[in-house]
């Protein structure tokens, strides 16, 4: 089965083409970053009209390097949500008319599916059942998944996700859109011990967490003080251990709960160097192996949709001709693909 995937849950308008067999044939990724960066965020109207500009040609370049022709798919695959309902009604309106005009079999894909199987592009992916910590701008979740569209969520953030925490912090130090690449970066000029911010909910049982506080934290910390080079990256390299130290804490904690032997850690703050450092080191000590998809497939891709699209139309789900999109849609309603 050979698959055509369109993601446009954002900002990043992206095209994949994946082959059961013979892998990742190609994927094309255009980020609208610069789009966005003079207002220090998304806006969602000017998301949903750049993906409208930039789609088609991705899809048309996908295709061409994948050396494959339309008569060539047998399915097709685009992120349904959740999402910005404007981007994601973009993709999904392009993704539902080539299948209903190829006569192809369609499947509306769950964006954070997408990033709990993006290990799976990987030649050594991970076993299931698994701990999953999925952690981006949006959200930041520890999910046990027993199986492909088995998942139980076993603790999510109270308000602002972790890479939320990483952007609103690096706005406060006058640092670009998008923020928290930034911000990572200033922290490897920052002093040890400058600064100390709470890391939330460590000191409670469970696995939920919390990091509005660390932006109010940091807050304080800049007022009245004058922005200098050493002060942004004392204060970025204290936030980033403030994070990094709760994901952390969190995900050993989850897995001494679930006794699982592997972690799946995925979405954008995942590429985070320090993170990926500490948690593997963790992991390591507590007997547990930790699992990656390589950097470009931890923010946004079409390759990780493709591979969760793949793996339902191989189980023979695919939607009717209604064009999906949704800007909710709770991780635990999927359907395994055994139904």
């Amino acid at each position: 089965m050979r698959v055509l995937a369109i993601e446009s849950s954002c900002d990043e308008s992206a095209a994949a083409v994946l082959d059961a067999r013979a892998g990742l044939l190609a994927h094309e990724l255009f980020s609208q970053a610069e789009l966005h960066r003079a207002y220090g965020g998304v806006v969602p109207e000017l998301a949903s009209r750049d993906h409208v500009r930039r789609l088609l040609p991705l899809v048309r370049r996908a295709l061409e390097r994948a050396g494959t022709g339309p008569g060539e798919l047998h399915g097709i695959a685009y992120t349904a949500g959740p999402g910005l309902i404007g981007a994601l009604l973009s993709g999904a309106a392009l993704a539902r008319s080539l299948a209903y005009a190829l006569r192809l079999p369609a499947i509306g894909v769950h964006h954070l599916e997408g990033h709990l199987l993006a290990p799976l592009l990987e030649p050594e992916a991970p076993p299931f059942p698994h701990l999953a910590l999925l952690v981006s701008g949006g959200h930041t979740l520890l999910i046990e998944v027993a199986a492909i569209g088995s998942y139980r969520v076993l603790g999510a953030s109270r308000d602002d996700a972790a890479g939320e925490a990483f952007d609103k912090s690096a706005k406060l130090l006058g640092l670009p859109y998008p923020g928290g690449p930034q911000l990572a970066q200033l922290a490897e000029q920052g002093r040890a011990g400058a600064f100390s911010f709470p890391r939330p909910m460590i000191d409670r049982p469970g696995l939920e967490f919390s990091f509005s506080g660390l932006k109010t934290a940091v807050r304080h910390a800049l007022h009245g003080r004058e922005l200098t080079a050493q002060l942004r990256a004392d204060v970025a390299r204290a936030v980033q251990e403030a994070i990094v130290e709760t994901l952390v804490a969190k995900s050993l904690r989850a897995l001494e709960y679930t006794a699982r032997g592997a972690l799946v850690v995925s979405g954008g703050v995942s590429a985070n160097r320090l993170l990926r450092e500490r948690l593997s080191a963790a992991a390591g000590r507590a007997g547990a192996r930790v699992y990656y998809p390589r950097v470009e497939f931890s923010t946004d891709n079409a390759a990780m949709i493709a591979m969760a699209g793949l793996k339902r139309l191989e189980a023979g789900q695919h939607d009717g001709l209604a064009i999906q999109a949704r800007a909710q849609w709770p991780l635990e309603s999927l359907r395994g693909l055994a139904a």
